[in-house]
């Protein structure tokens, strides 16, 4: 490579659960790194989807078991603290944002009917388009949890998981010279703005994109199958979808290549990165700010 610089190639273990990435940040494996790329497939090519931020939170409530017929009155009902804590989240989305997402099962809900429940567990994760907002939301959330705790004289553990995942920070340059390299190997870029206007998914290539500028883009691989369904499963592993992946690896190696030659490029990249990543310690700072102010 030019001037001594190196490509590294790294895996993305446990990326949807758990937050293999994140892990990597800590260990430093991003450190002395100037761009990284990753993609993923979908039913279009897109240079950038929106990505929100996210983090898993399991609900844990403690009561008292007792004879539910013979004598109620006894027992302390942990599932009646786990539906309320159900129905305290649901009557919040009144006052949430349009893109805020609070979705949720009841793990454990007891173990007989004539039992009343001593132990029950929830688990929920919870999005918000960017790491600022989501703090906001978990504020609310949080309230709803203990809330239900207290009505049911129930003892309560919120747990939130070891990782939360950010929003992916947009770097246009790359995005840029990304696509014009798609274009010319035959990629069609979608200009449906449902699609590209759509934030649902989150990814630990969120918080990669906090650290070092970078880009992850999405490649259509033959199959209009929606993704984490079984068509989809089978469309992946067709041979097509190979022609496909290794069109868009030759796109990520076209624009590491740019970055690579032509230095004034890489300097507009690290300006753009600094300034994106200034603009949300501005907003996270200001949503903490506001919250003071309420509480």
């Amino acid at each position: 490579m030019p001037n001594g610089q190196q490509v590294s190639v790294l895996g993305t273990p446990a990326e949807e659960d758990g937050g293999g990435k994140i892990d990597l940040i800590r260990e430093g494996a991003f450190q002395n790194m100037d761009v990284v790329f990753m993609a993923h497939p979908l039913q279009d090519d897109a240079p950038y989807l929106p990505h929100v931020a996210e983090h898993d939170v399991t609900i844990k409530y403690r009561g008292k078991a007792s004879h539910a017929s013979a004598y109620p009155w006894e027992g302390v009902n942990a599932l009646d603290a786990a539906v309320l804590c159900y129905n305290n989240l649901s009557a919040l989305r009144q006052q949430m944002k349009p893109d805020w997402r609070v979705h949720g099962i009841i793990k454990r809900g007891g173990e007989k009917p004539n039992i009343i429940p001593a132990y029950t567990e929830l688990e929920y994760y919870l999005r918000a388009p960017s790491r600022a907002e989501l703090s906001v939301l978990k504020a609310k959330a949080d309230m709803c949890f203990r809330s239900a705790a207290v009505a049911t004289g129930c003892q309560v553990e919120v747990e939130y998981a070891r990782n939360a995942f950010d929003n992916i920070l947009r770097n246009p340059t790359l995005e840029d010279l990304y696509e014009n390299n798609g274009k010319t190997l035959g990629m069609e870029f979608t200009t449906d703005e449902e699609v590209l206007n759509n934030a649902s998914g989150s990814t630990d290539f969120g918080n990669v994109s906090f650290v070092v500028p970078g880009i992850h883009p999405y490649f259509y691989i033959g199959s209009k199958a929606l993704s984490h369904t079984a068509e989809y499963t089978v469309a992946s592993g067709d041979d097509r979808a190979q022609v496909f992946t290794l069109r868009t690896a030759k796109a990520l190696v076209m624009t590491a290549l740019d970055v690579l030659l032509r230095p004034e490029l890489l300097q507009r990249v690290k300006q753009e990165f600094t300034e994106a990543t200034l603009k949300e310690d501005r907003r996270l700072t200001g949503e903490h700010t506001e919250q003071s102010a309420k509480h």
